[in-house]
């Protein structure tokens, strides 16, 4: 598998990124690709939220998952949107965090809403609540590709190994991890936690990144990774936009389970603890 990874600067016009998007599919196509992976909140990154709300639309009419599902048609390539921010998609009002999974023909074969959400405050005065925004998602998914089970998760997921855990058990050998990282957190623990969980799951992962100063003013780490089931880092594309190629040797996961059967010694873990 041939994969192409779009280290994006999405900003606060949607129209600019999805045309970027759309270029990148023909390009990465040119160059041979199979399927193209984008960054979580690859069609609109703004944290203004008054400007958010008026330029936000329901998946029906979102004018970038209509472009891309054009471009992955016309290409005949497969697109993984990182996550699109979409509203009037929920009971409660708040608005969701939602990956694609686009295959060659433009259809749309899996959808996940983001499941865990980033409320924290950081030293660097940086605060964050996505939950007063954004709801979580409720279903793990993962789906069928011609390159083997993929499964979805999104940025702040990546922390929670329950998911990954509960993907695996599902059959998934590859894992997404679209992100819009923050610099602090991203230097003290992206690549350790993307690492790790390639290697427990024995499976590879796609981490698609934003990178750079972005127009709302918030910057993002970069380096969108790949790593294989055995915790190595096939592409690193560091703090430059643009595209990142590479070529996925699917039988590294045979090899690498069969060294180490983590997936196959798994216990189901008892849910109480027994205190001493």
């Amino acid at each position: 598998m041939r994969a192409a990874l779009f280290q994006m600067t999405s900003g606060i016009d949607p129209a600019a990124n999805a045309a970027a998007i759309v270029a990148m599919a023909a390009r990465a196509r040119g160059e041979g690709a199979d399927m193209l992976f984008t960054p979580e909140m690859a069609g609109y990154l703004d944290r203004d939220r008054a400007r958010a709300a008026a330029t936000l639309r329901s998946q029906a009419d979102d004018a970038v998952l209509a472009a891309v599902r054009e471009a992955a048609a016309r290409e005949g390539l497969w697109i993984h949107i990182g996550s699109l921010p979409l509203k009037d998609e929920r009971s409660d009002g708040r608005w969701a965090n939602r990956s694609f999974l686009i295959d060659d023909t433009g259809a749309i074969r899996a959808q996940y809403d983001k499941i865990h959400l980033f409320d924290v405050d950081l030293a660097t005065g940086e605060s964050w609540r996505e939950s007063s925004v954004y709801g979580p998602g409720e279903q793990v998914v993962a789906a069928d590709t011609p390159w083997g089970r993929m499964g979805f998760s999104i940025c702040y997921d990546m922390r929670f190994p329950d998911l990954y855990r509960a993907l695996t058990n599902a059959g998934a050998t590859i894992l997404l991890a679209p992100a819009a990282f923050t610099v602090p957190t991203g230097q003290a623990h992206w690549h350790v936690l993307l690492r790790a969980r390639a290697i427990e799951a024995g499976c590879f992962v796609i981490a698609t990144a934003q990178v750079g100063a972005h127009a709302d003013g918030r910057v993002t780490y970069g380096h969108s990774l790949v790593v294989d089931p055995w915790g190595e880092v096939l592409l690193d594309m560091g703090e430059a936009g643009g595209l990142g190629l590479v070529d996925i040797d699917l039988t590294r996961l045979g090899d690498v389970r069969a060294r180490v059967p983590a997936i196959a010694n798994r216990r189901a873990i008892p849910q109480e603890v027994q205190i001493s």
